[in-house]
């Protein structure tokens, strides 16, 4: 398909594909309690932007692969992305109400369903990656490589720090990048290299990739630090100002509104430089470079 502009034509397919395969995910299960299923699906196939399996499945099809192959992967990610949303709004956490426009998963549920429906997910995600992977000699190889970016020096260290960032007064920007690239950008930057992994791609197709991940996870994240900043919950689907409100090291705090969105339009740009050996491959990764600019 050439180069388009047009999100219908761009990446509506790919959320047709990975909503159907979402809405299977969780069958019915013997041990399985009712009330537990209810609230992991209620936060798996809660409304959102879907851009880590999305991109698990550009990478898959910008290295030469079969897109329909890779969608455990996808959904994989997206269980664990899941995980870390239900867990990072609970009240020990960042003690959110709204998530996706609606009621997080403890406001629904109650926090001790909301907690065993994230652990719930988490170890879900590896079941289906240890089973359903493809090719399958490379399952093992894909267990691994998303437990890291979910891990403590990933994900749930980037977590840590950034409560601790909340009150040790180490406001830098590498601090702030060093928080980001574990907390978002492991999981934008694993799904890429499962999209890779499963199509056998080359190790520059890999660095490509790898790359565009580190520019792109760390731009939407400015991103979505502008819009907690002067959004509005309504438009955002989650409650907005509370960064601020906690004290939260974010990139408008630290570096105003204005300069942030400069940084954002630089990394996009390094992100859109680095696929350029993909050509009309990655048409939709340079498409989704876009997108998320747009979103300011």
């Amino acid at each position: 398909m050439p180069p388009t502009d047009s999100r219908k034509d761009a990446i509506d397919d790919l959320l047709s594909i990975i909503g159907d395969a979402l809405e299977t995910a969780l069958p019915e299960q013997d041990g399985c309690p009712q009330q537990l299923r209810e609230a992991m699906r209620y936060s798996l196939l809660s409304p959102g932007k879907r851009l880590r399996p999305a991109l698990v499945l550009m990478a898959a099809e910008a290295c030469g692969g079969d897109v329909q192959q890779v969608v455990p992967a996808a959904i994989a990610v997206e269980m664990i992305h899941a995980y870390s949303l239900i867990h990072d709004d609970l009240p020990a956490m960042d003690n959110d109400a709204l998530r996706r426009g609606r009621p997080t998963c403890h406001i629904q549920f109650g926090e001790a369903t909301a907690i065993l429906a994230g652990d719930a997910l988490l170890t879900n995600a590896f079941e289906v990656l240890a089973t359903r992977f493809e090719p399958a000699s490379e399952r093992a190889t894909a267990v691994a490589m998303l437990a890291t970016a979910a891990g403590r020096s990933a994900l749930v260290g980037g977590q840590m720090d950034d409560l601790a960032a909340e009150t040790d007064g180490d406001h830098t920007l590498e601090r702030l990048q060093a928080i980001h690239r574990r907390k978002t950008g492991a999981l934008f930057n694993v799904s890429l290299q499962l999209g890779a992994l499963s199509a056998g791609a080359s190790d520059a197709q890999r660095k490509a990739l790898q790359d565009y991940g580190d520019a792109l996870g760390l731009a939407f994240q400015v991103i979505d630090d502008i819009l907690d900043h002067g959004g509005h919950s309504a438009e955002l689907g989650k409650e907005t100002g509370r960064d601020a409100a906690r004290g939260k090291l974010t990139y408008p705090a630290l570096m105003g509104e204005e300069s942030a969105r400069e940084h954002a339009i630089r990394l996009i740009n390094v992100a859109d430089d680095a696929i350029g050996l993909f050509d009309s491959a990655g048409w939709r990764l340079n498409w989704l470079t876009s997108f998320v600019l747009q979103r300011i």
